[in-house]
């Protein structure tokens, strides 16, 4: 085999705008099947429109299909652990969205699926796979900006649909914390190499979801961090980085390829700047991570288990936070 074959559950808008076309430029996957639950209909016309072979008017249709390798999981956050268990026990692969589940027991509970039917599984952090972070760490361990001592994190967008939008649904996940804060959180964590000890956020909300969130993370080694997530907000992707003889600046930090894959970095020193622009297919770096991982038969994904985990129980923190105004200790 030297393609994995992709299954996709569901017509799902990132699947369509960003999932599809990355498998399609990937050298090592294929789109293969496709299912929808609202009707064959939905299925065969987003199959004609990428030349998918098989439409399925049923996710499980699609996984009782012996030749679909892997599947891809764009559903609702709320459907992302049934569905992730149920591809396990049909033995196929999965890459799922993020967040991964709900909450960390939902996650442990995919990864004991995961380890008895002997399947990959990786959340999909795509802005993960850009080497424009690999570079932030490589400057911080040289000591250009000194000793780190604080990282600002934020990620909005001003929704226009917020009526029909699933992400203002609580009972299907919503909130701007589980599709924005999300990044902010796991970029924070990544970039420090540590997991905080403590968070507390405020949130404003809409019909119990939070629409924008406020957070404040301590870390072991007296590093702070604040992150802010928002569906009211300008569009903003972006992380700094300061430490005690300068800063990195990153604004491009988890959407560079809405502008053609060009992450910047901008070093700020003693009044002096200079910026450095790092490129690449980040969609399709993730696709073609996880399709060589299972041809190869491994299970050492950059984005494993134990950094999702890290990742959910930061956020079960801030939703215990959101709702009670207080302090949450981790660990």
């Amino acid at each position: 085999m030297t393609n994995v074959q992709w299954g996709i559950l569901s017509t799902a808008g990132i699947a369509q705008k960003q999932l599809i076309p990355a498998f399609q430029r990937a050298a090592n996957a294929e789109v293969t099947a496709i299912a929808s639950s609202s009707g064959l209909k939905k299925a065969e016309a987003v199959a004609d429109k990428f030349s998918i072979e098989k439409a399925y008017n049923s996710y499980e249709k699609l996984l009782d299909d012996p030749e679909i390798d892997a599947v891809y999981i764009p559903l609702p956050n709320h459907l992302h652990k049934e569905w992730t268990v149920k591809a396990a026990k049909k033995g196929k692969h999965i890459l799922s969205e993020k967040p991964a589940t709900v909450n960390a027991a939902e996650l442990e509970e995919i990864k004991l699926a995961c380890e008895e039917h002997r399947v990959s599984y990786m959340e999909a952090f795509m802005y993960h796979f850009h080497p424009q972070h690999d570079r932030v760490r490589e400057i911080i361990d040289l000591g250009e900006i000194g000793d780190v001592s604080y990282m600002r994190a934020a990620h909005s967008f001003p929704m226009k649909d917020p009526e029909s939008n699933v992400r203002m649904k609580y009972q299907a996940g919503g909130g701007s914390l589980y599709d924005l804060g999300c990044y902010a959180i796991h970029a924070i964590r990544n970039v420090l190499r540590q997991e905080p000890e403590s968070v507390q956020v405020q949130a404003i909300k809409d019909n119990g979801v939070d629409t924008d969130a406020y957070a404040y993370l301590t870390f072991p080694d007296g590093v702070h961090a604040t992150f802010d997530s928002s569906f009211n907000l300008t569009d903003r992707n972006e992380y700094e980085v300061v430490g005690t003889e300068g800063r990195i600046l990153v604004p491009r930090a988890f959407r560079p390829d809405k502008n053609g894959g060009d992450g910047l970095i901008i070093v700020e020193k003693q009044g002096v700047s200079r910026t450095e622009t790092v490129n690449t297919d980040q969609y399709r770096d993730q696709v073609e991570h996880i399709s060589e991982a299972i041809l190869k038969g491994e299970n050492h994904l950059h984005n494993d288990f134990e950094n999702t985990l890290g990742n959910m129980r930061v956020i079960d923190a801030c939703v215990e936070s959101m709702e009670t105004g207080g302090l949450v200790k981790l660990g």
